[in-house]
């Protein structure tokens, strides 16, 4: 899904990039080996790049989800966003990367029940706190901690909520074209 309203202005490059965007794009172009589409669109606002790759690179380090976790979140927040682009390249991550159930993957493509328990419970906790604006009741809590989280993961999911809604807002209004490499992942909501 994307907006009516498409962005006129081009997909920064590494060509084209001015002074400030084009340092991010080639630190991605040479962690990945390409520069993601998305990212070409983002670096149309370098700080929009630059805080979406700070922030990401700090929830994957610092949030104390496992790889597998760090999928569920973002794929749970990328569906109820009904970002295509994102989807497509998380689905590949959590496949290829990350190590993500097949079963799990599909349930949340297709937003059904997820068959493990402790995923599901990520998962509908991340939702809560993107349907309710970060304002869980005591209950959700309880249920998130009960499966076996933190207390500190509330705050790393509202890290998450921020950093897919730059991304997948950003991808909404830019439009960008799904890679090669997350091609073979593709998601229409």
């Amino acid at each position: 899904m994307s907006a009516d309203y498409q962005m006129q202005l081009p997909p920064q490059t590494l060509d084209n990039a001015d002074a400030k965007a084009k340092p991010l794009l080639e630190q991605a172009n040479d962690q990945l080996g390409f520069v993601p589409n998305m990212y070409a669109g983002m670096a149309k606002a370098p700080g929009v790049l630059d805080t979406y790759l700070h922030g990401y690179a700090l929830f994957r380090e610092d949030s104390g989800f496992a790889p597998p976790e760090q999928e569920v979140v973002f794929l749970t927040i990328s569906r109820l966003n009904g970002c295509g682009y994102c989807m497509s390249a998380h689905s590949m991550l959590a496949d290829k990367m990350s190590q993500v159930p097949a079963e799990v993957l599909e349930a949340i493509r297709h937003d059904q029940p997820i068959p493990d328990e402790r995923l599901a419970a990520l998962s509908r906790f991340t939702r809560v706190m993107f349907e309710t604006r970060g304002m869980p009741t005591e209950a959700d809590v309880k249920a998130f901690l009960d499966a076996g989280f933190e207390e500190q993961q509330v705050l790393q999911i509202v890290l998450a909520l921020a950093v897919k809604t730059l991304s997948n807002y950003a991808n909404h209004v830019n439009h960008p074209e799904i890679d090669e490499a997350f091609a073979g992942y593709a998601w229409k909501g």
